[in-house]
């Protein structure tokens, strides 16, 4: 065969396969059904089959209410709301938040009525025991619908995971009732998110920053977001405002908060993560959720080209390209400070 042949051979290939995650990505979009209490959008999240609002209610914000009554009267608003995605993680606010999160849903039955998703910070066998049960405690209940493994941020955390035995304790606890399914998040480059994909297990969910600067710089929702598409993998996105610079990308862009709403419900994303914490900003979400039609492919691009020249150095992403953003727990697992 000729090398000519070879190459024309590979570009139908790659054609065939764009084509193929095209497909994928337009029917996460397309299983959007008002089906969820309140009116709220579902979508299901990947190979997991389970329907969860499109919206899910971070966890790191809950910790932020200084007032327990108040937190919990949030919590409760946000699924009357129809929110019934709750995020959290073992190490928000040292445990606070899944605290506060426990109390909440152990009242009248509510955590029965969400899927409640936490993420274990550790890479070995006996400290992801540990967080796993500190988790359950803490939330006040005898399984974790989805566990993830947080802040896959270092090149090497992939290896550690499987080397030292976090990802048995993983599977001992599904096995045990404990876990339903098993994700990893990450916000630093979508290198470490593909090598955490091509590592011999079939992952339930992986959660990254989906937002419309992401498209320039980095880009998780060119290079992750179809490989999970093919793998059928839950996409969970977050960091739709950015989530690092003072200014945000709204003030940045210009962008209006249903723009970038729109801009990040309208990728192939099962639900997105977003921070709130007074009811005033969460009617508003759950309002542009309720709402919700997908952009189309020009509606997308010329969001895309709004936010270029600010985008692409990063400069409103720099959870991607320095330590700042990384968690102090994860920091001193690898020997920086904290």
């Amino acid at each position: 065969m000729s090398d000519k042949a070879t190459r024309r051979d590979f570009l139908k290939q790659a054609a065939v396969g764009a084509a193929a995650v095209g497909a994928l990505a337009h029917e996460v979009v397309a299983q959007t059904t008002a089906t969820g209490p309140g009116g709220l959008p579902t979508r299901v999240l990947g190979r997991t089959g389970e329907r969860v609002s499109i919206l899910a209610l971070g966890g790191w914000h809950i910790g932020t209410i200084a007032d327990e009554t108040e937190a919990a009267r949030f919590m409760h608003a946000a699924l009357d709301e129809g929110i019934t995605f709750f995020d959290n993680a073992w190490d928000y606010h040292d445990g606070r938040s899944e605290e506060l999160m426990g109390k909440a849903l152990a009242m009248d039955g509510r955590r029965q009525k969400v899927f409640l998703m936490t993420k274990n910070c550790n890479r070995d066998y006996a400290g992801s025991m540990k967080c796993l049960e500190d988790s359950l405690r803490r939330l006040r209940t005898d399984h974790i619908d989805l566990w993830q493994f947080h802040e896959m941020v270092y090149d090497n955390d992939p290896d550690w995971v499987f080397e030292r035995g976090g990802l048995r304790a993983a599977l001992e606890a599904r096995k045990a009732g404990k876990v339903r399914f098993i994700g990893f998040t990450g916000h630093k480059h979508p290198a470490i998110h593909l090598k955490m994909l091509g590592k011999p297990h079939e992952w339930d969910t992986a959660q990254m920053p989906i937002n419309v600067m992401d498209a320039h710089y980095r880009s998780f929702q060119k290079e992750v977001v179809p490989e999970c598409l093919r793998r059928n993998v839950g996409v969970i996105g977050m960091k739709g405002y950015g989530g690092s610079h003072p200014r945000g990308i709204m003030e940045a862009s210009g962008l209006s908060a249903q723009e970038c709403y729109r801009y990040a419900l309208s990728q192939p994303v099962s639900s997105q993560v977003v921070g709130l914490t007074t009811l005033e900003h969460l009617k508003q979400a759950a309002a542009l959720a309720r709402g919700f039609r997908p952009l189309t492919d020009d509606e997308k691009a010329s969001l895309v080209a709004r936010v270029k020249d600010v985008a692409g150095d990063g400069r409103f992403e720099l959870f991607k390209s320095s330590q700042t953003f990384d968690g102090p727990y994860h920091r001193q697992q690898h020997g920086f400070s904290a």
